[in-house]
């Protein structure tokens, strides 16, 4: 029943995979059929997942929305909603690279494939999982634009593709020659017209950071959050960059402009602003008295 109610929603393929891995999880937890299971269960469940499991809000987040799914839309108990809290997320932000440190990061690539993943990443800003699935037809060097098709949420778009980026491609495509997808990956050891794997773009960036020497974690979807950060300190607008990467909401977006030294530094600080000296020689100093 779930999985006809996921494909009659035409949900994306690894969205079905992830939430019926979490009711299956749930079932083998309680060693019970979950469409038995209750409220009390589902709030065990919760807080396993947080105190037993260590996982962090946002992958709870996850899994709350796999049960409601299961439980709201499958099973139609909605007086059920309520217990399956989404859990409150920390909103953090990103620590980002500067562009000095993203091309020594480029530069410190292991082999050319890496280099093509890391500068095409950049370039875009585009998602690992958009990534993996870009092909060769993908590529429109005479309109200049890189298509990529159903990225998150199944929505196509068009991103600028970058003369420097074009001219590793062309290298690239010289030397490893792919048919279908851009990057191909392998089967058993052997390369073969199918799709990279998240992790060949996973370590891209740690071998990359580790020859590098730099000392931030870098992971993929940190080279999308410093395109955006550097599209925006160069001056790009905020719409834009909306549609570049593929946000459905602009407060997705948003979080950006906390990034930008441009937007952080356009207006002076209100106390530079007030005729204040920045030492005070006459001022006493005040010291915490010792213990005698």
């Amino acid at each position: 029943m779930m999985l006809e109610e996921l494909q009659r929603r035409n949900y994306s393929k690894s969205t079905v995979r992830a939430y019926v891995r979490v009711v299956r999880e749930l079932a083998a937890y309680f060693r019970r059929s979950p469409d038995q299971l209750g409220p009390d269960h589902l709030r065990q469940f919760q807080a396993h997942l947080f105190q037993e499991r260590k996982l962090n809000a946002r992958t709870v987040v996850q899994y709350s929305a796999a049960l409601r799914f299961f439980f709201v839309k499958t099973l139609k108990r909605h007086y059920l909603l309520d217990s399956i809290p989404f859990p409150k997320e920390p909103r953090k932000l990103p620590t980002i690279l500067s562009p000095g440190e993203v091309t020594t990061l480029i530069e410190s690539a292991s082999n050319l494939m890496h280099r093509a993943i890391l500068m095409t990443l950049y370039a875009t800003g585009m998602r690992r999982a958009e990534l993996c699935q870009l092909k060769v037809s993908d590529i429109d060097k005479e309109r200049m634009v890189i298509h990529i098709r159903q990225g998150k949420g199944q929505r196509d778009r068009d991103v600028d593709l970058s003369a420097k980026l074009l001219s590793t491609l062309r290298e690239y495509w010289h030397w490893m020659k792919p048919k279908t997808y851009l990057f191909p990956g392998t089967v058993n050891n052997w390369r073969a017209d199918v799709p990279i794997t998240g992790k060949v773009v996973w370590e891209a960036c740690h071998q990359a950071a580790q020859r590098s020497n730099i000392q931030k974690r870098v992971y993929p979807h940190l080279i999308r959050h410093c395109f955006a950060t550097h599209w925006l300190e160069a001056g790009g607008d905020l719409l834009v960059l909306q549609k570049l990467l593929g946000h459905a909401k602009l407060e997705d977006t948003v979080k950006y402009l906390h990034l930008s030294r441009r937007h952080l530094l356009g207006v002076a600080n209100p106390l530079d602003e007030l005729a204040v000296t920045s030492t005070a020689p006459g001022l006493k100093r005040s010291r915490l008295k010792k213990k005698r």
